[in-house]
């Protein structure tokens, strides 16, 4: 476990406020426009910071947000899944992760917008992900997700290896969202501790995005999938009061469990994607680690 907590990092717990809003269908509408209007301020700063552009394009039919460092440093790209419970979330919210980790690995960050529940549930998202995975995947490739675009980029793996497909080289998952049964000692611990996610939130996502398909089925709670040697090595960020912890540290043990190279880096009273809030310090430090895990795995032009 990690760390002193930053002043930055005590600010968020010490404001935030328990228990947090509960999410229905009604204002759903309005919860996505409210993310986004909200993190736009922030999304500015860290172009601007990071001298990052980006641009839009499509790759089988699938519209992408490129990111582009100011600097490309490495010949691999980085397939990016963006959490958001599959009910919400974009690309563009999620840029206060991809811009800093495109800097800091010097890799161009792909990242589908995949279509989202209740409109289109599962599998349209993950069949969204795997059109533009399977365009990409016949060049070097590290998948990154967070949260539900951890359990994409873990899906798309299971499904590439059952049909042969090329796998990633490397991987990163943010606190993971593997087991949309929502199982796990953490999901009734953290709530209430965690300022960024609670049980009422993911109940409520997979409600929408599983209907009433087996939440057990492995493409849809990779937890439960066939993993082996070849699976990409891993690591895999989680925090204390993460809602998702112990669903992180069971992701850890079945591919320890399966000899793939994995690492789990558990930070000390931080929550769910702490990553995404660029100001904090422990951001800065996992997102290094992180790309320096990519670096030893991915290939050397």
């Amino acid at each position: 476990m990690s760390n002193n907590l930053s002043a930055e990092a005590e600010h968020v717990l010490a404001t935030a406020n328990f228990p947090l809003r509960n999410r229905s269908f009604e204002k759903l509408t309005a919860y996505r426009n409210e993310t986004r209007r909200s993190i736009a301020p922030a999304v500015e700063r860290v172009l601007k910071m990071f001298e990052a552009s980006i641009e839009t394009r499509d790759i089988s039919g699938v519209s992408c947000l490129w990111v582009k460092p100011s600097q490309i440093k490495v010949d691999w790209k980085i397939f990016y899944g963006y959490g958001g419970g599959y009910v919400s979330g974009s690309p563009f919210e999620d840029l206060t992760i991809a811009v800093p980790l495109a800097a800091e690995t010097g890799a161009e960050v792909v990242i589908p917008h995949y279509r989202l529940a209740p409109e289109s549930p599962w599998p349209a998202a993950i069949d969204d992900g795997f059109s533009v995975f399977k365009e990409m995947s016949s060049e070097p490739l590290a998948l990154v997700g967070e949260s539900a675009g951890g359990n994409l980029c873990l899906t798309l793996i299971l499904r590439a290896f059952q049909l042969g497909i090329r796998l990633p080289q490397a991987a990163a998952f943010l606190s993971p969202w593997c087991d949309l049964s929502n199982a796990g000692p953490s999901v009734v611990n953290n709530d209430g501790r965690d300022p960024a996610l609670s049980a009422q939130h993911i109940d409520f996502a997979a409600n929408y995005y599983v209907g009433e398909h087996d939440p057990t089925n492995p493409m849809i709670s990779p937890i439960y999938g066939v993993f082996d040697k070849s699976f990409p090595p891993s690591i895999i960020t989680t925090g204390s009061r993460d809602l998702l912890m112990s669903q992180a540290m069971g992701l850890r043990d079945v591919l320890k469990d399966n000899n793939v190279p994995v690492e789990l880096c558990l930070w000390k009273d931080l929550w769910h994607v702490f990553e995404w809030d660029y100001r904090l310090p422990e951001s800065s430090e996992s997102i290094r680690q992180i790309s320096n895990w990519l670096q030893r795995y991915m290939p050397n032009f």
